[in-house]
């Protein structure tokens, strides 16, 4: 079943079929933008600067300008960045960094899903998904040489952000050792395969400052806590939760 439904996936109708519904997805208000909308709207207000890391073709993006934020939004993918460029390369609420990030300045080989959401710099993430079978229709064949550069040196450049998305497949332990420096709030992905990888983030950022978490499942767009907590409770709720179909993304704030 599973080479069934890779070999659909890679055949050209079906190319031609997600690109028609990618680009509708771009063109159109949705319901997943309006839940997108509703939550960041919660803590982010026109005229606040947000960073989009992993930005792929922009939904997250796009979410942010309608509440009226301004963007840096970072995609190292080729494909994903001519996408960006198309809808929002004259967008002066924007800056498109065609790049990715991680602990320092230098260059890596990206794998290239053929399902873009799931390309990563991460080889250890994509063997720890092909081993779980949640995505065993899809490959990563392509790569992809992408430069590096580190959030320290996007604050340093464009100012401190008032919310950081981190959505990198894998990878998002390397893009937050290059932050030194507490931030107001951000939110990184996490899947079940690589719970460890989200315990070492949250350790790493409770080394710069005092923690306060939340945290969204499935997709969801809701934050599931009434009350945000501390870390060691984070981690006992992440570690009770190491199921096959449990994702979703972790939201940390600093405080004094």
């Amino acid at each position: 079943m599973n080479d069934i439904k890779k070999m659909i996936k890679n055949s050209f109708l079906y190319g031609i079929y997600r690109n028609i519904m990618q680009e509708m997805t771009i063109r159109l208000w949705t319901r997943d933008d309006q839940r997108n909308f509703l939550l960041y709207s919660e803590f982010i207000a026109p005229g606040c600067l947000c960073f989009d890391i992993g930005a792929n073709i922009g939904n997250r993006t796009k979410a942010f300008l309608k509440i009226g934020a301004k963007v840096i939004a970072v995609e190292p993918q080729n494909k994903c960045m001519k996408i960006l460029e198309k809808h929002y390369g004259k967008n002066k609420n924007v800056k498109l960094i065609h790049r990715a990030l991680g602990e320092k300045e230098g260059v890596k080989e990206m794998m290239i899903g053929s399902e873009h959401t799931l390309s990563s710099l991460s080889k250890n993430w994509v063997e720890s998904v092909k081993n779980s079978g949640r995505f065993s229709e899809f490959s990563w064949d392509e790569k992809q040489k992408v430069s590096l550069t580190t959030l320290d040196y996007l604050i340093e450049t464009y100012g401190s952000p008032d919310f950081i998305k981190i959505d990198v497949e894998g990878y998002e332990y390397e893009v937050l050792k290059g932050l030194t420096s507490p931030v107001k709030l951000l939110s990184l992905e996490f899947t079940p395969e690589y719970i460890d990888s989200t315990i070492n983030c949250l350790n790493h950022l409770s080394r710069i400052g005092n923690l306060e978490l939340n945290w969204s499942k499935n997709e969801s767009m809701r934050m599931e806590l009434e009350d945000w907590v501390d870390k060691d409770r984070m981690i006992k709720l992440l570690e009770g939760n190491r199921t096959q179909l449990f994702f979703g993304d972790v939201y940390a704030r600093f405080v004094s």
